[in-house]
């Protein structure tokens, strides 16, 4: 077979709306875990995270249910530990590709906890933060890489204060204290398809 007409596989097209903040075709879910940034901050750098509910599982509406202040703590016993706790993200990629936003990316999330980047404390003031469905010690899919490289380009291209340099696992901004998206996260490959 002669591979010059083989047809590459096609990329993931995302659009984010810099007006309304959403990405086009995406679920939104709207969570209550958001307020205003500060006057005059800009968005200036993604954050990437990793989370699974509970633990190492995949599937099911409870990484919803987290984001919406709905999660039963009696379904599980890791639950218990979350009880009370009021966590968001922009977005979630789940394992299948799916894209589902809490919330629009002008507003902050309340994504990245007691942390540091660049210098600076309150992370959340000045960044997008993006979930992926996973655990630390399983490798990701690989239409979430696509799709994740998707909105990455679009948002670098809605907020140019993000660049390629500009983005962060969880673990770098909260060392010690997080190890999301973990070690089965292909930097490398992330990088490389932006």
């Amino acid at each position: 077979m002669d591979k010059r007409f083989l047809t590459p596989p096609a990329r993931p097209v995302v659009h984010v709306d810099p007006a309304s903040g959403l990405v086009e075709g995406a679920r939104f879910v709207r969570s209550p875990n958001f307020d205003a940034r500060p006057p005059g901050c800009p968005i200036e750098v993604l954050i990437v995270h990793s989370i699974s509910l509970p633990p190492g599982r995949f599937g099911g509406g409870d990484i919803e249910r987290l984001f919406c202040n709905a999660l039963d703590s009696s379904c599980h016993p890791f639950y218990e530990e979350l009880k009370g706790l009021r966590v968001s993200a922009h977005l979630l990629i789940r394992r299948d590709g799916e894209l589902v936003q809490f919330v629009p990316f002008p507003a902050r999330a309340w994504h990245a906890g007691v942390s540091s980047c660049e210098g600076r404390t309150r992370v959340n003031d000045f960044s997008i933060g993006i979930e992926l469905e996973g655990a630390d010690s399983v490798p990701f899919a690989d239409i979430q890489y696509q799709v994740l490289a998707a909105v990455t380009r679009s948002l670098i291209q809605a907020y140019p204060r993000i660049t390629p340099q500009r983005i962060y696992g969880h673990s770098d901004i909260a060392p010690g204290r997080k190890t999301d998206p973990g070690p089965s996260f292909d930097w490398s490959r992330y990088r490389q398809s932006l």
